[in-house]
């Protein structure tokens, strides 16, 4: 194979005319892959930090994804969203508002890979409603509509929703389908946190996207898609049978991870000021009302239920009177404590104000021919949902595309390694039109991976989540060499990569006061 500059020239034999005074890169039996793409990232923040970049380059992730759960800093001034995911998303650490442009701009040249964007559905909404649970007006819902075919002129690559999140749960369909019609022209995908759960309460967040994909026109994309690998296929036949273009990521792990406060409290709660939520949860009227009213519901919840404290541990927390707490489940908290998990986790959440998130076990844990069946689905994209704030994080953020290569290519064969590429990378290049990349092939653009097929492994697991996978010690980005030997080499060739259907900018948009 033969690069110049950010493209692939030739791939296959090569004379040595071509090749004279070319730069050699030895594969040594490695398998020549087109760098991963992440179609679910919350690293928007975080891939500025040489940790997390080395995190993502040792599983051959060239792009990232992100702008996910309807949750993120672009458009607007960045505050709301900084604080209200900073236990998922974290800071930027330049960004202070703008455009969705803007906030691309921050990467060309910054990190040695690529971060693509989707719109933020919560944030449209709060920039023009703030955190109004009520349905949006005619203006209103104007007003969002031109913030988001702003966004789609700028590059953004589709529109996401967190349909368990603030404010995204105060939207009904009829709202989001007119803020995913901009999406429409450019074939832009709505991607979302589906309502209510998943598992076994999938159908219902499934009838909801359809609905939404039908009345916009857009395809449709199911963020970390947890159900049973039958169901999944019986609801992705579903949508096909609705006439939806339909796809959805899913990583190869049964526990989840977010924010406690999404987990434990009302919505009400959630959507106050972070220092007005955690003055309340440290008054004991509202505490005993809590107890009283809301925790029994807590434990019918069906990704929970009675054993609750055994299933959440903590992974992140910025108060220093828990600095020991992540590693530990709600469980152990208290009985380190003294007291009860209720008491302890809304402790927590006061002490934190809300900056706090979660690992979630499961009552059983999904086997590994389950999930393989879901990761073999010909819709399925390889997404992580990464989140590296924390000191105890899952460890998908640092595992994820290393466990599929290891566990369902190379030692189950659920995948092939071209079906792999698939998967990883060229469905995700098309489902959100990232131009020539995804593939290894003359004209394409030169993201790409050398793989130790009988090396690579996932060493990130539940007590140890901070393990870099290894297998993969040499990445190039744009042509350039970002991994070599296994360690990061200083080059930055990363970009905010824009949509390639990107429209004619329209005027920018009158946002009424919220």
């Amino acid at each position: 194979m033969l690069v110049e500059g950010e493209r692939i020239l030739a791939v296959g034999r090569l004379d040595a005319g071509r090749t004279r005074g070319a730069q050699v890169l030895e594969a040594d039996g490695r398998l020549v892959m087109p760098g991963f793409i992440d179609a679910h990232s919350h690293a928007e923040g975080a891939v500025f930090d040489p940790e997390v970049q080395l995190a993502l380059l040792r599983q051959g992730v060239t792009s990232v994804i992100g702008g996910q759960d309807g949750v993120s800093y672009a458009p607007g001034d960045g505050a709301w969203a900084s604080e209200y995911f900073a236990a998922i998303n974290g800071p930027h650490p330049s960004f202070r508002g703008g455009s969705v442009a803007d906030l691309l701009a921050t990467y060309d040249g910054a990190v040695p890979l690529n971060v693509a964007y989707l719109v933020p559905a919560g944030t449209v909404r709060h920039q023009v409603m703030g955190s109004s649970d009520a349905p949006a007006d005619p203006e209103q819902r104007t007003a969002m509509t031109a913030l988001v075919a702003r966004a789609v002129a700028d590059g953004a690559v589709g529109l996401s929703t967190g349909l368990d999140y603030t404010p995204g749960l105060f939207a009904d369909a009829e709202e989001i389908a007119a803020l995913c019609r901009p999406l429409a022209d450019s074939g832009l995908p709505y991607v979302t946190h589906m309502r209510g759960g998943y598992e076994e309460n999938s159908q219902v967040g499934i009838e909801e996207v359809a609905r939404i994909g039908r009345a916009a026109g857009v395809p449709v994309h199911i963020s970390h898609f947890h159900a049973r690998a039958e169901e999944v296929a019986r609801l992705m036949d579903l949508l096909a049978r609705e006439g939806m273009e339909a796809s959805f990521d899913a990583y190869p792990y049964t526990r989840g991870c977010s924010l406690l406060g999404m987990t434990l409290l009302p919505p009400a709660l959630n959507a106050m000021a972070p220092a007005a939520a955690s003055a309340l949860l440290r008054d004991p009227a509202q505490r005993e009302q809590l107890r009283r009213d809301w925790f029994p519901g807590v434990a019918h919840h069906p990704s929970l239920g009675p054993d609750w404290p055994e299933l959440i541990t903590i992974a992140h927390t910025v108060a220093e009177e828990f600095a020991d707490a992540p590693g530990l489940t709600l469980a152990q908290l208290a009985a380190q404590r003294g007291t009860d998990p209720v008491e302890a986790a809304l402790d927590l959440l006061a002490a934190s104000a809300l900056e706090v998130n979660v690992v979630m076990a499961v009552r059983e844990e999904r086997s590994v021919e389950d999930l393989g069946h879901l990761l073999a689905h010909p819709r399925h994209l390889g997404g992580s949902d990464g989140i590296f704030i924390g000191a105890h994080p899952h460890p998908r953020s640092r595992g994820t595309f290393a466990s599929y290569l290891a566990t369902y290519v190379r030692e189950h064969g659920f995948l092939d390694w071209a079906q792999a590429a698939q998967h990883l990378s060229s469905g995700a290049a098309e489902r959100f039109r990232l131009g020539e990349r995804g593939a290894v092939a003359e004209g394409s653009l030169a993201d790409l991976v050398l793989v130790d097929p009988a090396a690579i492994t996932d060493r990130a697991t539940y007590e140890d989540p901070l393990a870099l996978a290894t297998g993969i010690e040499d990445v190039l980005v744009a042509g350039r060499p970002v991994l070599s030997g296994g360690r990061l080499t200083g080059q930055l060739p990363g970009r905010g990569l824009r949509s390639a259907a990107r429209r004619r900018t329209p005027p920018p948009p009158r946002i009424p006061t919220a």
